[in-house]
């Protein structure tokens, strides 16, 4: 065996950088775990301050009568009702369609912004829980990531002894 056999007896596999690729996979990881701890944590602000207010949905609500307000749900159905008692003291009407001087125009104007405020809690619920749901995409992907680069590279016998 001449020089051919020995070379190739000494080629050593290709050698992959991944150092860039494990840390975008731990980045991946760090900035999924944070959405999640941002997530929680707007999630109880946003259950501290409903729960603060001590709204208590009434008895002709469609759901959870007699609660307090303290979440998504029950925030949803206080809004509901408080648009049921707008639209009854009203005679149906929304506060666009009254006329200026009406004097209920300023009671169905105060229930539309606690409607908007019960809704932007709802939305502010979505947000976080949206939030907690990526991060635990990102944490996936990142370690996903992170495992692919830790693979070794492999490299058959038989296609190191093809370049002879």
């Amino acid at each position: 065996m001449s020089d051919a056999s020995a070379t190739a007896d000494t080629i050593e596999p290709p050698t992959k950088k991944v150092g860039l690729v494990k840390a975008a996979g731990i980045i991946g990881i760090v900035i999924g775990a944070l959405l999640i701890i941002v997530g929680i944590i707007a999630w109880i602000g946003v259950t501290a301050q409903l729960t603060a207010e001590n709204i208590t949905i009434p008895d002709d609500a469609a759901a959870f009568q007699g609660q307090q307000v303290t979440g998504p749900f029950t925030a949803y159905v206080q809004a509901d009702v408080i648009n049921k008692h707008a639209l009854e003291a009203s005679g149906g009407k929304t506060y666009a369609e009254l006329d200026q001087d009406d004097p209920v125009r300023a009671t169905v104007m105060q229930a539309s912004f606690l409607r908007a405020s019960l809704f932007t809690s709802v939305v502010a619920y979505g947000v976080a829980l949206f939030a907690v749901g990526v991060g635990v995409i990102a944490i996936l992907f990142g370690w996903a990531i992170h495992r692919l680069a830790s693979v070794p590279v492999v490299v058959k016998r038989s296609a190191l002894s093809e370049t002879r």
